[in-house]
């Protein structure tokens, strides 16, 4: 495999009134089309976070906003991007959404695009799901049926994918984001040898 040059990232800092946004800002690809794709696909995340988040109107609402790289080798960029908010209430709420990127086109995956073609990777990976939360316990609430779908939030660590939930969607507030760690190598006979999951299954 050929070596590409992992992305570059910095924190940007971005402040208005009640608001703390640490942004991603992507340089060093080597195509420009590319990086221009992956800034504006960072960017309108954050937007649609903000916008989930609702108005700061209560006098003690505040904002922050902050990422955290997760993968940047291969050629393969994988981000997930936080927002906490108070606005009013009890408690504040925190959002997370991911992003993997082909850094050599700009291209997003979605979970679909990580697998072959009728591999069933959905029920595979619902199984999957249901016995890690048996084995760790982890306190879903009662009557809740978890499945993974299409749509279900992902991001790829240190040859690992990672299913996550939104706080609140399967589990109670106090259990945090509930993360569901499968390695690769799990899933090594469904994954597109041509995708991210496939680019990690290559031991060199």
């Amino acid at each position: 495999m050929a070596f590409r040059l992992p992305v570059i990232v910095q924190a940007v800092r971005l402040t208005r009134p009640k608001v703390e946004i640490w942004s991603p800002f992507v340089s060093g690809l080597a195509n420009p089309e590319a990086q221009t794709r992956i800034r504006q696909s960072l960017q309108e995340a954050e937007r649609s976070l903000e916008a989930q988040q609702g108005p700061l109107d209560d006098p003690r609402a505040e904002m922050l906003g902050w990422f955290e790289t997760k993968t940047n080798e291969r050629g393969v960029f994988s981000i997930s991007l936080y927002n906490y908010a108070y606005t009013g209430g009890a408690h504040g709420l925190t959002l997370q959404t991911s992003r993997t990127f082909d850094t050599a086109t700009g291209r997003v995956y979605t979970l679909a695009d990580l697998f072959k073609p009728g591999s069933r990777y959905e029920e595979r990976l619902t199984n999957i799901v249901r016995e890690q939360i048996r084995r760790r316990d982890i306190p879903v609430f009662e009557g809740a049926e978890v499945t993974v779908t299409p749509d279900t939030d992902f991001y790829i660590a240190d040859r690992t994918l990672v299913l996550y939930w939104q706080l609140y969607a399967i589990t109670p507030y106090v259990y945090g984001f509930p993360y569901v760690p499968i390695s690769v190598y799990e899933l090594g006979d469904i994954v597109r040898e041509d995708g991210p999951l496939g680019v990690m299954n290559v031991n060199d």
